[in-house]
C-alpha cells in the first residue's frame, strides 16, 4: 500500500468520523440533559435536530473542499 492510498483512506475515515460526531454528540447531550432536567423527550429531540443540521453543514463544507 502506497502513501497516497493511505492518505486517501485516512481522508475518508476522517470524514466518516466527522459526520458521526456531528450527529452523535448532540443526541447524547440531549439524552443526558433530558435525564438531568427530567424533560424527556424534548431535549433529545432538539439534539436530533441539531445533529441533522450539523451533518448538513459538514456535508456542505465537504462539498466545498472537494470543489477547490
Amino acid at each position: 500500500m502506497s502513501k497516497s492510498d493511505l492518505s486517501k483512506y485516512t481522508q475518508f475515515l476522517s470524514v466518516g468520523a466527522e459526520i458521526a460526531a456531528a450527529i452523535i454528540l448532540p443526541i447524547v447531550l440531549g439524552y443526558w440533559l433530558d435525564d438531568y432536567f427530567n424533560t424527556s423527550p424534548w431535549l433529545i429531540l432538539t439534539g436530533c435536530l441539531v445533529g441533522i443540521v450539523n451533518v448538513m453543514i459538514v456535508i456542505f463544507h465537504l462539498a466545498d473542499r472537494l470543489n477547490k
